[in-house]
C-alpha cells in the first residue's frame, strides 16, 4: 500500500477469540452504554422540562450531550463487532470517527475546565457569582469549548489521514485511534502529527493544572467553614472529591495513551486504558454531577409525577 487512499478499510482488534467471550463483551458494552443513555437522557430531559435548572450555573446539559455523543461515537461499532464477529471498519467511517471522538472529547474536557471555575466562584466567591458569571459570559464560556475541541480535531483529523500509509491497515484497538494509526504511517511526516499531540497533551495538562488548583482553593475554602456546620463541609468534600476523581481518570489515562513510548505498548493494555477514558467518564458523569444534586433529583421527581398524573388521565378518558 503506498499511501492512504488505496486503503478502503481498516481492521480493528478483536475483544476475544472466542464466540462466548465475544457475546460477554457485547452484552457488557450494551449495558454500559444503556447506562450513559438513561442517565445523561434523564439530565437532559430534566433540565428541559424545569425551566428552574436554566441558570448559569448549570453546564451540565453541554457535559450530557458531548457524553452521549463521545460514546456513541465508538461503542456501537464495537458492539457491532463482537455480535457479529467482525473486524473491518472503512476507511472513510474510519476518519468520521477519530474526528467526532476528538472533537466531543476535547470539548468535554475544556467545559469540564470552565465548570471547576464555575464550582470555584460559588462556592469561594458566591457574593460575585451573578456578576462573574452571568449568562451571557456562561454562553461565550460553553461556546469556546465547543469550538476548541472542534479546532483541535479539525487539525488532528485532516494532518493524520493526509499522511501515506503503508504498513498495513491492522490497528490494535477496538476503534479509530490516533496511536494506532500513526505506527502505519511510511513518512517522517508523522512527526508533525506527534509535535500536535504534544501541543495537546500541554493544553489539556494546563486545564488540568487549572482545575486542581480551583479545587485546593475550594477546599481550603471548606475547611475553614465553622465545626457546627459539618453538615456544609461533608456536603462539599462528597460532591468536589468525586469531580475530581472522574477528571484525573480522564486526563491520566488520556495521556498514557497518546503520549507513552511505543517500547510499553501492548494491546491488553491500550484496551483497559482506552477504556477508562472513553467508556467510565460518560456512564458515571451522570451520577456525579447530576444525580447527586438535589435540584436535578427534585426535578426528575416532578417530571415522574407529571407522566403519572398524565398516563392516568389518559387511562381514564379512555
Amino acid at each position: 500500500m503506498s499511501n492512504g487512499s488505496s486503503i478502503t478499510e481498516f481492521l480493528l482488534l478483536a475483544f476475544a477469540d472466542t464466540r462466548e467471550l465475544q457475546l460477554l463483551h457485547f452484552w457488557l458494552f450494551l449495558g454500559t452504554y444503556l447506562a450513559a443513555l438513561l442517565g445523561n437522557g434523564l439530565i437532559i430531559t430534566a433540565i428541559a422540562c424545569d425551566h428552574h435548572l436554566h441558570t448559569p450555573k448549570y453546564f451540565l446539559l453541554n457535559l450530557s450531550l458531548l457524553d452521549l455523543g463521545s460514546i456513541s461515537t465508538t461503542l456501537p461499532k464495537a458492539m457491532d463487532n463482537s455480535l457479529w464477529d467482525t473486524r473491518d471498519i472503512s476507511y472513510a467511517r474510519c476518519s468520521a470517527q477519530v474526528f467526532f471522538f476528538l472533537f466531543l472529547i476535547g470539548a468535554e474536557f475544556s467545559l469540564l475546565t470552565i465548570m471547576s471555575y464555575d464550582r470555584y466562584i460559588a462556592i469561594c466567591k458566591p457574593l460575585h457569582y451573578g456578576t462573574l458569571l452571568g449568562s451571557r459570559v456562561c454562553v461565550h464560556m460553553a461556546a469556546a469549548a465547543w469550538g476548541t475541541g472542534l479546532l483541535n480535531s479539525l487539525l488532528h483529523t485532516a494532518n493524520t489521514f493526509s499522511l501515506p500509509l503503508c504498513q498495513g491497515n491492522i490497528l490494535d484497538q477496538f476503534f479509530c485511534e490516533i496511536p494506532q494509526i500513526l505506527k502505519l504511517s511510511c513518512s517522517h511526516s508523522y512527526l508533525r502529527e506527534f509535535g500536535l499531540l504534544v501541543f495537546s497533551a500541554s493544553f489539556y495538562l494546563t486545564c488540568f493544572v487549572f482545575i486542581v488548583v480551583s479545587y485546593v482553593q475550594i477546599f481550603r475554602a471548606v475547611l475553614r467553614i465553622p465545626s457546627e456546620q459539618g453538615w456544609h463541609k461533608h456536603k462539599a468534600f462528597s460532591t468536589c472529591l468525586p469531580h475530581l476523581a472522574v477528571v484525573s481518570l480522564f486526563i491520566s489515562t488520556g495521556m498514557v495513551v497518546y503520549l507513552k513510548p511505543p517500547s510499553i505498548s501492548s494491546p491488553s493494555l491500550d484496551l483497559v486504558v482506552s477504556f477508562l477514558y472513553l467508556v467510565v467518564p460518560p456512564a458515571v458523569n451522570p451520577l456525579i454531577y447530576g444525580m447527586r444534586n438535589q435540584e436535578h433529583k427534585d426535578a426528575l421527581r416532578k417530571l415522574i409525577t407529571r407522566w403519572q398524573c398524565l398516563k392516568a388521565e389518559v387511562f381514564f378518558q379512555t
